[in-house]
């Protein structure tokens, strides 16, 4: 839940850090959430540290005035370090600042320089990163110097708010003091001395409020350092001191990053690779990815205001439509036991509000993004996992009715929760001219298509369940994304790129460079009552649904959509920051030319990704994201091990590995399952050529029938597959009829699992 780190004033701050150092340090808060894309999320409660003030009544408390740049290095980088639970920075100020974490407290330690004899610290209870502070509290205990507080705060995407409650201890590290030698409520820059509580004050007409306290120098050191242990909850402050005191109770800094990086290190370890003759750059992206796909969601459990319960509670969803694609059959391979408590989680959450969460932040609903893709979520769970979910305490009756509220009640606000129902059930599509009191009437064939794969999703669910008539139905309501494909639509300038989903199907008309790079207008296509077109985030010629092999038909076979992919990529429609786009790469299997797919994921990797601080698409040159760090990680991750994953299905789609040896260690099986790359030769620099083609398959010393997937059960059973690579990027999926991957209209889900 914590993620403690450096706040700064950039003004595209999505996630606290920015390592552009022409950027001021504001503070350093307790809780942060990467990636997010809308307003700046949480950066809530920031400490600052002072070596030097006038007087008490002249420090500079104000977020505006306060606030410093950090010292830069020979090669005019900001002087930061970070690793797996621990973060330190060197301010221009002379304060080095270190920080680690536990689930719900924060542990800052910072070391003061020498001249500072009247070192003081700053508790900024207001200033989170929109600056949306109401309903301030907060209180100085004047014989610890505890300070407690809370406020209410904005959502950074969606309409709610929600209280969260903090608690701050000091100690001395290296030596001992009994209080703070000075202490006072502050508001803007103009800090009381001796007032304990914003009562004190007149309050109301003022937007910064918190502490500030001043400690005795160390007697044993030229450098006074301080320890500050802030606990964190969504419930009270009292629970706050709880968290803290429980978690962390001796205020031991070293140890709490000794933990952490133990933790880290046993869940980053359950997939191991070979990195003979692969450059360190490709190992440290692999693992730096796998780092980031655990991000989020985060574990709020016994944080929740809403309701009481004994189920594990789980937050920071940003946003299920971002990440269903890929970082949850990421967790099926490796962190099965921590997927089963977010599907235990969603479940909750569904009990009590009526539908699955899609996009939530700090406890409260956000908007929705595409369609209810919790549904594949709770799929890609119960597929994979459907005979050890009474184990891992996942009701099967519990979840089965979780997705069939998604699937069948009408939600009361689809901006938030649910589908549009009614008329999805109607008229098997999503209409751009029906309006309904429930929701906005934009992204209809966004959430056609959305709406499309979570039924697919229930279906196979249904399929284990043998709940033969909803198998039926929903694998019929999966087709119904055909109802909104025109094949007479061609793309302008190109006749021979013909057939687009288009809202209304027959009956209306999207130019097909919309909200492309292309695009004439440079349409945005994001969330707003005026998008009409029926996209989101992406354009016609780019969204797909789950059946490929109906897709190749409806474009004129093989060739045609083979073609189309190619101009796909070569005019930029392709865009690697949206996740639409994501399966595109590797779909060239499903026309039997899987080197194209691997070709091309390389040309993506190459291109797209590295480990600067503008490494992950979707990041700018300062290392800010607006882009779900889980997706993007997770995404990487799968091509670098040479799969791409079919979410609430038991196959993977397979390349090559851009490393000989990977091994996928999962706890629920307690099966390690090894791909070797027989003749690998290293990974082209431009993705481009190589011998890294996949040309047969064995599992287990026997011959696979296909080049391009795999079955989930060679990770149930911990199978050694080989792989034999050339430099042909003619190879094919193989001869039988089995060999291209598994497409719902040819009949590859309708068979037991």
């Amino acid at each position: 839940m914590v993620k403690v780190g450096l706040d700064t004033d950039s003004p595209g701050n999505q996630a606290g850090y920015d390592a552009n150092i022409n950027f001021s340090v504001t503070g350093f808060s307790q809780l942060h959430d990467s990636g997010t894309g809308g307003g700046a999320s949480l950066s809530n409660f920031k400490l600052w540290p002072l070596p030097e003030c006038n007087s008490f009544a002249f420090c500079n408390t104000s977020m505006s005035v306060r606030k410093t740049l950090r010292k830069v290095l020979p090669d005019g980088s900001p002087d930061d370090a970070g690793s797996p639970g621990y973060f330190a920075t060197n301010l221009s100020t002379g304060v080095q600042v270190e920080l680690t974490a536990s689930r719900r407290t924060a542990l800052h330690r910072y070391t003061f320089p020498p001249s500072s004899r009247e070192p003081r610290i700053v508790v900024d209870i207001t200033n989170d990163g929109l600056t949306s502070n109401t309903e301030p509290v907060v209180n100085v205990n004047t014989t610890t110097g505890r300070v407690t507080g809370g406020a209410r705060f904005a959502s950074s995407f969606g309409p709610g708010r929600y209280n969260v409650y903090t608690c701050v201890d000091f100690k001395g590290d290296g030596y001992d003091f009994e209080a703070p030698t000075e202490y006072g409520v502050w508001m803007e820059n103009a800090p009381m001395q001796n007032s304990t509580q914003l009562i004190q004050l007149y309050s109301g007409f003022l937007s910064e409020m918190g502490a500030l306290l001043t400690f005795p120098p160390s007697s044993n050191s030229i450098h006074t350092t301080i320890l500050a242990r802030v606990g964190v909850s969504f419930i009270s402050s009292d629970q706050a001191c709880a968290n803290a005191e429980s978690e962390i109770p001796d205020f031991d800094f070293d140890q709490t990053v000794a933990t952490a990086r133990e933790t880290w290190n046993e869940l980053l370890s359950r997939i191991q690779v070979d990195t003979q003759g692969v450059d360190n750059e490709i190992t440290e992206l692999f693992y730096s990815s796998l780092y980031r796909t655990h991000i989020s969601p985060a574990d709020y459990t016994g944080e929740n205001p809403n309701w009481s319960s004994t189920e594990p509670y789980y937050d920071s969803f940003y946003c299920n439509w971002d990440t269903y694609r890929t970082l949850y059959p990421l967790m099926s391979l490796h962190d099965p036991e921590v997927f089963a408590r977010i599907v235990r989680g969603m479940i909750n959450i569904q009990q009590h509000e009526g539908w699955l969460p899609e996009c939530r932040g700090a406890t409260i609903q956000q908007f929705v993004q595409g369609g209810s893709n919790g549904d594949p979520i709770l799929g890609e769970f119960f597929v994979k996992f459907y005979e050890h979910a009474s184990a891992l305490n996942v009701s099967a009756d519990d979840l089965y009715t979780a997705l069939l509220a998604d699937a069948e009640e009408q939600s009361s606000n689809w901006n938030l929760q649910g589908r549009q129902t009614t008329v999805w059930k109607q008229y098997n599509f999503i209409p751009s001219d029906v309006y309904g009191s429930g929701g906005t009437a934009t992204k209809q064939v966004s959430r056609t298509l959305e709406h499309s794969f979570g039924d697919f999703s229930i279906s196979q669910v249904a399929k284990i369940l043998n709940k033969t008539d909803d198998v039926a139905k929903y694998q019929a309501r999966a087709g119904n994304f055909i109802n909104v494909w025109n094949e007479t639509v061609t793309l302008p300038g190109n006749s021979s790129i013909k057939g687009m989903m288009q809202a209304n199907g027959q009956w209306n008309y999207t130019d097909p460079r919309h909200c492309s790079i292309n695009d004439p207008l440079q349409s945005t296509c994001y969330l707003d009552g005026t998008n009409r077109d029926g996209f989101y985030e992406s354009s016609p010629m780019v969204y797909v649904p789950q059946d490929t092999a109906k897709l190749i038909l409806l474009q004129g076979g093989n060739e045609s959509f083979i073609k189309r992919l190619n101009f796909i990529f070569d005019q930029n429609y392709f865009d690697v920051t949206d996740e639409p786009s994501q399966q595109i790469p590797f779909m060239y299997h499903y026309a039997n030319r899987p080197g194209l797919s691997t070709q091309r994921s390389r040309i993506v990797i190459a291109e797209s990704y590295n480990t600067t601080v503008n490494g992950l698409p979707g990041n700018d040159d300062s290392g800010k994201s607006c882009k779900s760090f889980s997706a993007m990680a997770s995404f990487a991750v799968f091509y670098l091990a040479g799969m791409y994953p079919l979410p609430a299905t038991r196959q993977l789609l397979l390349a090559s590995p851009y490393f000989p040896k990977v091994a996928f260690y999962n706890p629920v099986f307690n099966t390690t399952t090894t791909i070797i790359a027989h003749n690998f030769r290293g990974n082209p620099q431009d993705g481009v050529g190589g011998t890294v083609f996949v040309k047969s398959v064995t599992i287990d010393g026997q011959p696979w029938h296909s080049n391009c997937y795999l079955d989930w059960d060679v990770f149930v059973n911990g199978s050694t597959i080989e792989l034999e690579l050339t430099s042909d990027i003619n190879t094919t999926c193989g001869e039988g009829s089995d060999a291209l991957p598994p497409s719902l209209s040819t009949g590859g889900y309708s068979g037991s699992v």
